[in-house]
């Protein structure tokens, strides 16, 4: 009887197994499949000229430092926004509010709206900024993203900050600090590298958000850093023109494409290798 059952336990735990490694590699199949036709699309439009010349009118010559400037502006006000509001609310969350009622509905809120589609998040800054001052602009699509940024970084924050040992912040105590102190100088620096490694993740999900910023920034065809104006930025550009009919703006598309690909790698391959806890005694 036990060996019988011995028996099914190890054929339902190879069955399990099989599935998982087949469903990993189908996964795997497709996440190529895109990449490899990334590299073999937009590599071929890659040029010098993609990073010296603005976006070109169709069947000419051109490339997209306009929209890159855009987004790197919008993306960096963003971030910086988020940055700030998600790690204090972290902290709030954290530090002050563990078990109390006022933090438990910050938390659910911060979970619905990181559950939130990004294009809702687009229609709420259209109506509430682009409607009121009559037109689409850089500074609200930079809010869209930071809104879109915040709860990823409030919830990954508040995880890395709560896995600190208590004994650090009785300890902090103990030697008669004050709470903000121990908070800023010692659970900060225990936690400092899941903190970047949480805005760098952030960075990577708005990096290459589209809906947003449709609804918001929209697009320019020539150069503009005017924050109150539309902006020029990757995501709507690539939008614009991989529905074109004209080859010149698709080889832009599938470069660009690939150039917000392979910085997203390259931001979960850092936070991942450059943060990873150390296990060395």
């Amino acid at each position: 009887m036990s060996r019988s059952l011995s028996f099914g336990r190890r054929a339902k735990n190879s069955l399990f197994y099989l599935f998982s490694v087949f469903t990993t590699l189908f996964a795997l199949f497709f996440l190529g499949a895109i990449f490899w036709e990334l590299i073999r699309s937009g590599f071929a439009g890659l040029d010098w000229s993609d990073f010296t010349e603005n976006t070109p009118p169709p069947m000419t010559d051109g490339g997209f430092l306009n929209a890159l400037v855009g987004s790197l502006i919008m993306t960096t006000i963003a971030m910086s926004l988020a940055t700030v509001v998600g790690v204090l609310v972290a902290t709030f969350l954290s530090e002050f509010r563990k078990q109390a009622r006022l933090g438990s509905v910050v938390r659910f809120l911060n979970d619905i709206l990181l559950s939130a589609p990004s294009i809702i998040i687009g229609l709420f800054i259209y109506a509430l900024l682009v409607v009121p001052f009559g037109g689409f602009s850089g500074i609200a699509g930079s809010i869209a993203l930071a809104i879109v940024a915040l709860p990823m970084i409030t919830r990954t924050c508040e995880d890395v900050l709560r896995i600190v040992p208590d004994q650090l912040r009785e300890a902090g105590i103990a030697l008669g600090l004050k709470r903000s102190t121990v908070t800023l100088r010692i659970i900060y620096r225990s936690a400092r590298a899941g903190m970047v490694t949480a805005v760098l993740l952030a960075l990577g999900r708005v990096a290459g958000e589209t809906a947003p910023l449709l609804f918001t920034a929209l697009n320019n065809s020539g150069f503009s850093a005017n924050l109150f104006a539309p902006m020029p930025n990757l995501p709507v550009m690539i939008y614009q023109f991989a529905m074109s009919p004209y080859e010149n703006w698709k080889e832009l598309a599938w470069a660009a494409s690939l150039l917000i690909t392979v910085f997203i790698l390259a931001l979960n391959v850092f936070s991942r290798v450059i943060f990873r806890p150390s296990t060395s005694s």
